[in-house]
């Protein structure tokens, strides 16, 4: 959980002050209605043909007060603030102690090309020195983006005709000790060793494999585990959160006091499959249900709405049989 510890960060230009605030849930509301009119807005500038879908441009959940919430909780959500008001905001996310991503960053319309948002990504930066490098994505659509990224010291590292990725690295003045860069270690074995504490980034280690190990407190992200398999896992008391886990199968697995929030489909909208599972006392609150269905389970005891459902059942054969 973050720390909610508030900060100031100011400098003075042209009489005006931009500073920098940990955003709170009571500042869900306002931030989530600046990012839909800011988001809405580049797509009505960059996506004239509305049924393209750029998730750089408008991102999921963007104008979801209850995503604004889930960012304000768990990821480094800071409130731009001109003039003693908020008018944007910039959401981060650090891993380990050098690795920082710019995962959204907005301002109202009627506040872009002021310099603020400039001044807020070294504001960012100067909160976290000792992240030494930096990155993020954005649309290949959004020209005035790449020349912005640009002017602050990003270098493409990436691109598609949908997106760009940027990196900026940063000089760090500490000695960083045992660095290992630029190495090939394919097929590598490691057997019996002390990682604790390691940091890997911009890693390729697909069909690698961990077995009978440690991995207590490991922080996973932005990372593609696609086609992966997890067996005999300890994941108590673990987070999952911005996952896509779309035709992924789960088997054998224990969810005792698991908790599932702001959960979706997708854009595929397959439906999610329950079979040979024990989910006795389970709660299914403000949630969608069209189109579901349940067949040869034990329905001892369900409600809904308060109403059982097997006294709505009896009511329902009885009215069959007239």
């Amino acid at each position: 959980m973050v720390n909610r510890i508030h900060f100031y960060l100011r400098t003075r230009e042209n009489r005006t002050l931009i500073t920098i605030e940990r955003a709170v849930i009571s500042d869900a509301g306002k931030l989530t209605e600046i990012m839909k009119t800011a988001f809405d807005e580049e797509a009505r500038r960059w996506l004239p043909n509305q049924e393209i879908l750029d998730y750089n441009i408008q991102p999921p959940g963007y104008s979801s007060i209850e995503m604004t919430k889930y960012m304000i909780d768990e990821l480094n959500y800071f409130k731009i603030i001109y003039n003693s008001h908020i008018v944007g905001g910039i959401i981060v996310s650090i891993t380990g102690k050098s690795f920082g991503r710019i995962d959204r960053i907005f301002l109202a319309p009627d506040h872009q090309g002021q310099k603020i948002g400039s001044r807020v990504i070294e504001l960012v930066e100067e909160e976290f020195p000792e992240v030494r490098t930096w990155d993020l994505e954005t649309s290949s659509r959004q020209v005035n983006n790449h020349h912005f990224y640009e002017k602050m010291g990003y270098r493409t590292t990436f691109k598609t005709a949908d997106e760009y990725c940027y990196i900026k690295r940063k000089e760090s003045s500490a000695e960083i000790e045992r660095l290992t860069e630029n190495q090939d270690l394919e097929k590598t074995q490691y057997e019996n060793c002390n990682m604790s504490q390691t940091e890997f980034y911009q890693v390729n280690a697909e069909g690698s494999s961990f077995s009978n190990s440690n991995l207590m407190n490991t922080h996973i992200s932005n990372c593609n585990l696609s086609h992966s398999k997890f067996q005999n896992i300890n994941f108590r008391h673990s987070f999952f959160a911005d996952l896509n886990l779309s035709y992924s199968k789960m088997r054998l697995v224990t969810l005792a006091g698991a908790h599932f929030m702001d959960t979706s489909l997708g854009d595929d909208e397959e439906p999610i499959s329950f079979e040979r599972c024990e989910l006795q006392g389970t709660t299914i609150k403000n949630s969608s249900l069209r189109n579901m269905r349940i067949a040869d389970c034990d329905i001892a005891g369900m409600t809904i709405d308060d109403i059982p459902v097997e006294k709505l059942l009896e009511v329902y054969y009885q009215e069959m049989k007239k």
